[in-house]
C-alpha cells in the first residue's frame, strides 16, 4: 500500500481496477483535514489522463507494473507488432492502446514493452527522440525562432508545429511525452 507521500511523479497505483502513473503531483496542508496530495494521473491501458485529490488518510493500492525489452517489428492498419526480446514471442497492440505513442514508432526500433499482472498493456519510448522533417513550408529570410511556428510532417508521418527556420530534410528532436518539438539534432 502507497500513503499519500509516495505519490511522486512515475508513482504507479491501481484505481477502480486498472493502472495509473502520476504524471504530476503537488502536496498541500489544510488546517483542519491535514495533508492532502493533488496528482494529474494517466491510465496506462487508454492513455486517459485525470485529476485526483488525495487525502492523508488514503490507502493506495500500488500496481504490478513491469517491463521487458521488445523490439517493433511493423504495423498493419491499426495493430502494431512486437517481438518480446527474452522470449522471442510476437505480441500485438491496437492503436488504441498505443495512444500517441504509436506516432513515433519506427520499424526495428527498441522498446520497452509495458506489462500489467503480465499482460502486456503499452510501450514506453525513450523521452526524447530525432525524426527527419519529411513536409514543411520553406523558410522565409529573416525568420527567428521567436517569430512563429509552422506546422511540419516528420518520417512517421506526425505532423508537429516547428519553428519557421526548420526546413525538410533537417533533423529534428521531439519530446515523446508531449509530442512537441524541442530543439535541432546535433550532428
Amino acid at each position: 500500500m502507497l500513503g499519500i507521500t509516495d505519490l511522486k511523479t512515475g508513482a504507479k497505483l491501481i484505481l477502480d481496477g486498472e493502472p495509473y502513473i502520476v504524471t504530476w503531483n503537488q502536496f498541500g496542508k489544510t488546517a483542519r483535514q491535514g495533508g492532502v496530495m493533488k496528482t494529474k494521473l494517466r491510465n496506462l491501458l487508454n492513455g486517459r489522463v485525470m485529476e485526483k485529490t488525495f487525502q492523508g488518510s488514503d490507502k493506495i493500492e500500488e500496481a504490478d507494473v513491469g517491463f521487458r525489452r521488445a523490439q517493433f517489428l511493423y504495423s498493419t492498419g491499426d495493430e502494431f507488432e512486437f517481438m518480446d526480446q527474452e522470449s522471442f514471442e510476437t505480441v500485438t497492440l491496437s492503436r488504441e492502446s498505443l495512444g500517441e505513442t504509436a506516432s513515433f514508432l519506427t520499424d526495428g526500433m527498441d522498446v520497452d514493452l509495458q506489462y500489467f499482472n503480465a499482460r502486456p498493456i503499452n510501450v514506453q519510448l525513450p523521452p526524447k527522440m530525432t525524426f527527419t522533417v519529411t513536409e514543411t513550408d520553406p523558410g522565409v529570410k529573416g525568420d527567428r525562432a521567436q517569430s512563429g511556428t509552422k506546422p511540419a510532417k516528420i518520417d512517421t508521418g506526425y505532423m508537429v508545429s516547428v519553428p519557421l527556420f526548420v526546413e525538410k530534410g533537417e533533423k529534428i528532436v521531439i519530446n515523446t511525452d508531449s509530442g512537441e518539438y524541442v530543439e535541432r539534432a546535433r550532428g
